[in-house]
């Protein structure tokens, strides 16, 4: 049976939610981050990287969440999440399955970087970093942030899906970014967005992943 590697915090919960859409058997295997937010050294032992989302399943080992879901949906999609091949539809989806990753994630995580700078310095360079930190957040990461935030929001401004008039792996995909971005800025002026929310937390599918895989922060 396909294991998910699951650790607590992360953005392997797409990987559940997405099986937990196709009715796919799999088990989870957690991890708990160290003291320091880092993967714990078990991890290791099933991919090099010792990171999370991974997979194993049939003798492979399949890590990052872009290869991990076309791997499941070769396997059980039949389908399903994915528009007809070659429509524009279809193009979307691909364009979000990698933008998820390859784009929307780094501003966030330097942010997320930026912030816990100044806490892991010695007491008396604190107020510096801290002011260097807040001044390069200021100056790139909001400002790249702010053109994504706007992209989102415009490409499910149709549909109010990212790809096509139905749920689709494109909105798994950017469902941790939407989420993690929600928590630092909020989404007063990207009413959409907030909107998308509420509709994939109440899906039966994205609650019983949750369940399995255990509530997470979107760091």
């Amino acid at each position: 049976m396909l294991t998910v590697h699951h650790l607590n915090n992360s953005r392997s919960q797409r990987v559940l939610w997405l099986l937990e859409e196709l009715g796919a058997p799999y088990e989870v295997k957690r991890y708990e981050r160290t003291k320091d937010l880092q993967a714990p050294p078990e991890l290791k032992k099933v991919h090099p990287l010792g990171k999370s989302p991974v997979i194993t399943d049939e003798g492979r080992t399949i890590a990052e969440t872009g290869a991990i879901v076309e791997y499941i949906l070769a396997k059980h999609g039949d389908g399903r999440l994915m528009p007809p091949e070659g429509s524009d539809d279809y193009w979307q989806v691909r364009h979000f399955l990698h933008y998820a990753e390859g784009s929307a994630m780094p501003p966030l995580f330097l942010m997320l970087v930026l912030s816990m700078i100044p806490d892991r310095t010695p007491f008396f360079a604190k107020p510096i970093l801290k002011t260097a930190m807040e001044k390069v957040d200021e100056m790139l990461v909001k400002p790249q942030m702010a053109l994504h935030l706007d992209h989102w929001e415009r490409s499910i401004e149709e549909t109010g899906w990212f790809a096509g008039p139905d749920l689709s792996v494109a909105d798994i995909m950017m469902s941790f970014p939407v989420e993690a971005a929600a928590q630092r800025f909020g989404y007063e002026y990207h009413p959409r967005l907030r909107d998308f929310l509420l509709r994939i937390h109440s899906r039966p599918a994205y609650r019983e992943g949750l369940k399995r895989g255990g509530p997470y922060a979107y760091a």
